[in-house]
């Protein structure tokens, strides 16, 4: 198995940037010497990243800066909504774009969620759907969503795998949209029906989304597993507040949390899958420790099946 770092805190001291907001230039020889010293085989880069480099040139030339540090671009994060009016054109582009970067920079895979921003974020998101996660109501969820949306979203994906025969794009699990779910999830790949398109397993995305999870992570990831392209694993603790119908939520390394990475890594394998596992990292505290915890449980659990 090879595994993916798409971190989600960026800290080296004396460097600390936000995650979104990158440039180049952050990915220093530093903070790529870790990485790849931790145990990852490739990072997840933000579409932004690439956008800024300007030209296929200086795309293939950051590609092969990563590679001299003993590390890959395994992905490209590059996502959003494909159905709102407001955003949904200028994230189509970006999908096309991100696919034009993934080969001159050598990253296999596209991936994106496809939420949008919230609509309404000064209402309770008790009563009407917003971006705010561990309500009974979240934005542009499958449980509202219209068939017209999954064949648009069809159509714009598979625009997108017939530009390239390189690259791999997968649509992620992800709250507030509307694959956000196993069946979902399942629709949309068969409604795309391209070699070179799959799916993103996310089901921390699935724990994360309603105050009370709409299904088991267990089945989850057993309906999802054979159709999988590349994996986000994070984990997270619960905490129910049924008397406001409110979950909050609190990020742990993999080990620890509501999913059972054992089985999910078990269900997996079972499948065949030889994408990236890629850890989402921790967004606080020493993202170094935390993340090679996580890393080296994976590893440990991916052993068995290798052997």
């Amino acid at each position: 198995m090879r595994f993916c770092y798409a971190h989600r805190r960026f800290t080296l001291y004396p460097q600390s940037v936000d995650t979104w907001d990158l440039h180049p230039d952050n990915y220093t020889p530093e903070f790529l010497d870790r990485a790849r010293d931790t145990g990852f085989d490739a990072i997840e880069c933000g579409f932004e990243v690439l956008d800024r480099l300007g030209d296929a040139k200086a795309i293939s030339e950051f590609g092969e800066r990563v590679r001299s540090h003993g590390l890959k671009v395994g992905a490209i994060r590059s996502g959003g909504t494909l159905t709102e009016a407001r955003h949904g054109p200028q994230n189509r582009e970006k999908l096309m774009r991100a696919v034009e970067y993934a080969e001159h920079v050598g990253a296999e895979v596209v991936n994106g969620a496809l939420s949008a921003p919230a609509r309404y974020p000064g209402h309770p998101p008790g009563s009407i759907p917003g971006s705010v996660s561990g309500w009974p109501k979240s934005q542009d969820a499958s449980r509202d969503a219209e068939m017209w949306v999954y064949d648009s979203l069809a159509s714009a994906f598979q625009e997108a795998c017939d530009a390239t025969d390189n690259v791999d794009i997968t649509i992620e699990v992800h709250q507030n949209s509307p694959v956000d779910n196993s069946w979902s999830a399942v629709m949309i790949n068969d409604m795309i029906d391209r070699e070179n398109f799959g799916i993103n397993p996310d089901i921390g995305n699935i724990v994360w989304t309603y105050d009370v999870p709409e299904e088991d992570y267990d089945d989850a990831i057993d309906a999802m597993a054979p159709i999988s392209k590349y994996w986000h694993c994070k984990n997270l603790h619960r905490v129910y507040h049924p008397e406001n119908q409110r979950t909050v939520f609190i990020r742990v390394p993999l080990y620890d949390g509501e999913v059972d990475y054992r089985y999910a890594i078990s269900a997996m394998a079972n499948a065949g899958y030889s994408g990236y596992m890629a850890i989402e990292g921790t967004q606080n505290g020493d993202q170094w420790h935390k993340d090679g915890t996580s890393l080296d449980y994976a590893k440990s659990i991916w052993a068995e099946f290798e052997d």
